[in-house]
């Protein structure tokens, strides 16, 4: 077991012998200072690229906290443009598919329309086996051709909008047009006419404003040819 000599005992002793004892004291101490102050391990430098916020923001250079900025600044920006761009998939669906007014919605409700009617039916073919579908393309798939249609307002504030489509069945193929309106105080669009042109055959109406009494879109009283509203 090793001794420790300490300091004043060493007065004790001859000259060739203090020598000795204080290069020993000197040799221990020197290693029990060494051994509490080890180096640390060298870390790998942080760069926008590999940085995983593991290294605390103290013990970061400069230059690596401009990196861990510029990381940061851009998923940032990049959860920004997500959500923009999530909000804009969200208004399109909603104003194209969702909304009252929107033209896919207006176009399944008259293609039901035209399917549940007999007189379209006895024209077209089987109900189930009727296709509708836009304007004539390339594209061979039919619920991709678009839809030819307008929404336009008039002097008065009234909403019209006025579409027309294709429909095809195992014995004729014929055109769809239709009108619809919404005035300021009505909450959604009401057919002024829906009606199939079924070529060499008499147009078939399936709704008619103007021949219904009760009908939100019939056309109010003409004085000097203006309707009055």
């Amino acid at each position: 077991m090793n001794t420790l000599v300490k300091p004043h005992t060493l007065l004790r002793y001859p000259t060739s012998l203090r020598s000795l004892a204080s290069l020993r004291l000197y040799a221990t101490q020197t290693g029990l200072g060494s051994s509490n102050a080890a180096p640390r391990p060298r870390r790998r430098a942080v760069t926008p690229f590999n940085d995983d916020g593991r290294v605390p923001w103290g013990h970061l250079s400069a230059g690596e906290k401009v990196a861990r900025t510029t990381q940061q600044t851009f998923n940032f920006g990049f959860i920004i443009i997500g959500a923009v761009l999530t909000g804009g998939v969200a208004y399109v669906l909603y104003t194209e598919v969702f909304a009252a007014d929107s033209k896919t919605r207006v176009f399944n409700r008259a293609v039901d329309e035209v399917k549940k009617d007999s007189r379209c039916t006895d024209l077209l073919g089987e109900e189930k086996k009727i296709i509708a579908y836009g304007e004539p393309t390339w594209n061979k798939w039919a619920r991709a051709r678009p839809l030819a249609s307008s929404l336009r307002k008039d002097q008065y504030g009234v909403d019209h909008l006025i579409m027309h489509f294709n429909v095809e069945g195992p014995l004729n193929k014929g055109v769809v047009n239709l009108h619809m309106i919404k005035r300021p105080s009505d909450d959604e669009f009401a057919y002024k006419y829906l009606v199939l042109d079924v070529k060499g055959h008499q147009r078939i109406y399936l709704q008619n404003a103007d021949a219904t009494p009760d009908s939100p879109a019939k056309s109010k009283t003409k004085f000097f040819g203006i309707s009055w509203r």
